[in-house]
């Protein structure tokens, strides 16, 4: 047994670091161990030397974010200890606090993980970056919001949306209304993104001036978009053609952003995904990045997290089990 201290120099810093109940500090117990106690503004900690070491790792981490104004999540939290814990504390110095915008209800869109933050740094540095990753990392959500923030800041004119309309098991025929009412469940996610970051009746008065474009995948055939922030959802379920065809109406001053989870191809069996070729084809074009994003990225509920994990060893080990 061995004991080690960590002092905050604000009371205010220990309360967010505990956070409600003291769930934090249950949590990190939890996770490493070890037994915490606190006395004024110092919290003691007893066990291992090697656990009390990560302990105390992820308390000063915790008290760096919440410095940083960031909001201590049940999320974050378990974010913080995972990274802890594969000894990736140095990496999480990379989250700097740094707000992308300002929802309609007054939160500070921001990135929560390092993989994140590597997405809106390549993002904000290359006019294309792919974002390939698993369901839940933010991947849509953080490119509306730096679409929005480009726009405000009057570096875009335009913000275009788009996916391809592929049926995940579903028939679009089957859907009631014209063409636009069947696609439209398939760019849900992109209106209820900007429905946050602008508010339903900033983002209908845009769309009625074409500032704001969200449409399917086929409609970008035939066009250069000039001065345009283009996002393209859903990239794994294109095809090797439809996806030159989009990279290719890039216009002047303008960025483009791909995101996919190469897990999720709802394309026939015999269609090969345009997303994963563009990553074996484009790896050494500059100016393109690509970001791959971990379960560790998922920032909703925990459960999501363990439900990749489950999937990727399932198939890892080839369905034997």
């Amino acid at each position: 047994m061995t004991e080690q201290t960590v002092s905050f120099s604000q009371p205010a810093d220990l309360q967010a670091v505990f956070g409600s109940c003291d769930e934090n500090l249950n949590a990190i117990q939890n996770e490493f161990q070890v037994i915490l106690f606190c006395r004024g503004t110092d919290v003691h900690i007893s066990g291992e030397a090697a656990q009390c070491e990560k302990a105390a790792a992820a308390l000063r981490m915790l008290g760096e974010l919440a410095g940083k104004g960031q909001t201590l999540t049940a999320q974050t939290v378990r974010y913080v200890l995972s990274m802890v814990s594969d000894g990736e504390t140095d990496a999480l110095r990379q989250l700097d606090g740094d707000g992308i915008c300002i929802t309609t209800g007054g939160r500070v869109v921001r990135p929560k993980t390092v993989g994140q933050k590597k997405y809106v740094d390549a993002i904000r540095t290359h006019t294309i970056t792919l974002g390939v990753g698993p369901a839940g990392t933010g991947k849509t959500y953080l490119a509306v919001a730096l679409a929005v923030r480009a726009f405000k800041a009057h570096e875009v004119q335009k913000i275009i949306l788009t996916r391809p309309a592929v049926e995940a098991g579903e028939k679009l025929g089957f859907l009631p209304g014209d063409l636009q009412d069947k696609v439209d469940p398939y760019l849900r996610p992109l209106y209820d993104a900007l429905f946050d970051m602008l508010g339903a009746d900033t983002f209908a008065r845009m769309t009625e001036k074409n500032i704001i474009e969200v449409a399917p995948l086929a409609y970008m055939r035939g066009r250069t978009l000039d001065d345009a922030f283009i996002i393209l959802d859903e990239a794994q379920n294109t095809t090797p053609e439809q996806f030159k065809m989009f990279l290719t109406r890039l216009g002047e001053n303008s960025r483009m952003v791909v995101n996919g989870d190469v897990t999720q191809i709802d394309l026939p069996e015999q269609k090969r995904s345009g997303l994963v070729e563009a990553m074996k084809v484009l790896r050494h074009v500059s100016d393109i990045a690509l970001i791959r994003f971990t379960e560790k990225d998922v920032v909703r509920h925990k459960l999501v997290q363990d439900i990749i994990k489950a999937y990727e060893t399932y198939y890892r080990e080839g369905r034997n089990h």
